[in-house]
């Protein structure tokens, strides 16, 4: 029987990424107290409303973290993919089912009514994030803060996000490029489990069924048997590094150990700080 020459390219990609040790994510240096002084409130805010919000409309809730990642990806943490307007990253296909865009904008509304012109966008959904997991008993971590918002906002550059369809080896290489190993990838594939995509008409389909609103290790578990609803979860399961590394994930504390330090990790990739940017007032179009 013959070697399946895709599995002999990731094996050979996962290796050159774990003998790769970044000193630091592509991104400049955030404080957890950079609001100290200017918006004390901007956390609890988030927090309050965020919380607010999983009560009226729970399955909106998890989407931040998707959001934030789709945001951080693109063209680095900055909040473009909040922007509205023709030919925006909103409008790119594979961003057509995005939701949750009215959370950020009452969030930023309530913001600005205490603290006008001093909190980005960018931060908002960062924090945003962090609630999500936190809302669906997941860990909680201090979110660096400081970024300031984007004003370029291209469909164009959805491109460069990593897609269901591409191969786990080219997935791998992204994260690499922005000093993600292969553990922070795994990690975040595990967000997975409060994750929904677009279903039948309005529809939403979990990928973790039944588990949707809690923030745990199932979805490792529904990939190592091969349940996994997406076809590129399915397919992690193919490549012994990653199978190694999810069945750790099965032990909650070791994921959530990784999964917060993902999580900081790719919320300071190519983020923009002092005058390189603004700080919106309203989170969809520029100043």
């Amino acid at each position: 029987m013959g070697v399946d020459r895709s599995i002999l390219c990731s094996s050979f990609m996962i290796l050159m990424i774990l003998s790769y040790r970044p000193v630091s994510v592509k991104g400049q240096t955030l404080t957890t107290n950079f609001y100290t002084v200017a918006c004390p409130l901007a956390e609890s805010i988030v927090q309050t409303t965020m919380k607010a919000s999983f009560v009226l409309q729970p399955i909106i809730i998890p989407v931040m973290v998707q959001l934030h990642y789709i945001d951080c990806f693109i063209q680095g943490c900055d909040a473009s993919v909040l922007i509205s307007g023709p030919n925006t990253e909103k409008t790119a296909v594979a961003n057509l089912n995005l939701l949750g865009f009215q959370v950020i904008d009452d969030i930023k509304r309530r913001i600005e009514l205490v603290c006008p012109g001093v909190v980005s966008c960018a931060d908002i959904l960062a924090l945003a994030a962090r609630e999500a997991v936190v809302l669906t008993k997941g860990p909680y971590w201090e979110v660096k803060l400081g970024r300031k918002d984007g004003n370029v906002s291209l469909a164009a550059n959805v491109k460069s996000l990593p897609s269901q369809t591409d191969s786990i080896a080219e997935a791998l290489r992204i994260f690499a490029n922005y000093g993600l190993n292969t553990e922070d990838f795994v990690a975040l594939i595990g967000a997975h489990t409060i994750r929904t995509i677009a279903g039948n008409g309005l529809s939403r389909v979990a990928l973790d069924i039944g588990r949707e609103l809690v923030f745990d290790t199932s979805i490792f578990k529904s990939i190592l048997n091969g349940s996994a609803v997406l076809t590129f979860d399915q397919r992690l399961r193919i490549i012994p590094t990653i199978y190694r590394i999810m069945q750790e994930f099965v032990t909650k504390k070791r994921f959530e150990t990784v999964f917060k330090r993902a999580m900081a990790r790719m919320s300071e990739i190519e983020v923009k700080t002092g005058l390189n940017g603004e700080v919106r007032r309203n989170c969809s179009r520029v100043n």
